[in-house]
Order: structure tokens, then C-alpha cells, then sequence
């Protein structure tokens, strides 16, 4: 009786191990999928990044041009606030990319 039992025991133990091992596998395969959608996003999306800090750096620049001309006394506060946004778009996208991929 008991040899009964274990050998049910160990069937179903068998069964529930080869199972839960070829969810794994699909599991696995789903995350490499996955993880090669995302990387061939950041290609695109570190160009884009890249074309927004140069727009970004325009903008900044006629501000900042607009500011002298006039004779504003805060345009070395203005110019350092627009290049910091240009550094700062152009160090995270090339920090993101180098840290995802």
C-alpha cells in the first residue's frame, strides 16, 4: 500500500517537475523576445534624443543671443540653465543606451 502511495506521489511529482520545466522554457524564450524588442528601440531613440537636445540647444542659443543684445544682466544665468539642458539630454541618453545595452 504504502509503495502504492509514493510511486502515485512520485508520478505526479515527475509530472508537475517536467511541466513547471517547459513553462520555464517558454518563459525564457519570451524574455529574450522581449528583451531584443526593447534593445532595438534605443537605436531610435537615442537619435531621437539626440535631435531634440540640438533643438533645445537652437532655442537656448536665440534666447540667450536675444537676452545680450538687449543688454539683460542675467545672461550668464540663462545661458548656463539652456546648456545644462542640452548636457543633460545629450549624458542621459548616452547613459541609458550604455546601461541597457
Amino acid at each position: 500500500m504504502k509503495t502504492k502511495i509514493y510511486k502515485i506521489i512520485f508520478s505526479v511529482a515527475s509530472f508537475l517537475l517536467f511541466g513547471i520545466g517547459a513553462q520555464a522554457q517558454n518563459g525564457v524564450g519570451g524574455i529574450n523576445q522581449a528583451t531584443q524588442m526593447v534593445t532595438s528601440y534605443f537605436d531610435p531613440a537615442t537619435k531621437l534624443i539626440y535631435a531634440i537636445g540640438a533643438v533645445v540647444g537652437l532655442i537656448g542659443g536665440v534666447k540667450v543671443y536675444n537676452k545680450f543684445s538687449s543688454g539683460d544682466p542675467d545672461t550668464s544665468k540663462t545661458a548656463a540653465s539652456w546648456f545644462g539642458a542640452c548636457i543633460f539630454l545629450i549624458v542621459s541618453a548616452t547613459i541609458l543606451r550604455s546601461f541597457f545595452l
